[in-house]
């Protein structure tokens, strides 16, 4: 019925540059705008998700994207040195520290930023 090879993630956006450079720039992802002026976006495995103008747009609420790192030490600080705050979160459940990292909560090492567009996303390692 579904096709992997063909599905993507999708998620809105008010400002198409801004996030172009974002996730290209910031992020290091391959990014490419399509004719509809829509971000093609392609993670490191091939999958692909779409960000998508909408002049309307309300930030996610949620973490919308989980980006996999080796070194969650290493990801904040290169995030932090690029102006990305991944303290977004004071509340205790997160139990995150001064850099904004969860750490030992029964998940893996996690850190939470947003995109230009206030979408939640995060970077964490892949405990498995």
């Amino acid at each position: 019925m579904i096709r992997s090879a063909a599905s993507f993630a999708g998620f809105s956006v008010d400002d198409i540059p801004a996030a172009e450079a974002f996730y290209r720039d910031v992020l290091g992802l391959q990014v490419e705008t399509n004719g509809m002026g829509i971000l093609e976006i392609t993670m490191p495995g091939g999958w692909r998700a779409i960000a998508y103008p909408k002049a309307d747009h309300v930030p996610a609420s949620f973490t919308i994207l989980n980006l996999l790192v080796d070194d969650i030490d290493a990801a904040v600080d290169q995030l932090n040195a690029q102006g990305v705050a991944t303290k977004i979160y004071d509340d205790p459940d997160f139990g995150t520290d001064e850099r904004g990292i969860a750490r030992g909560n029964g998940g893996p090492d996690i850190a939470w930023f947003r995109d230009p567009a206030g979408n939640v996303l995060s970077v964490l390692v892949d405990a498995g």
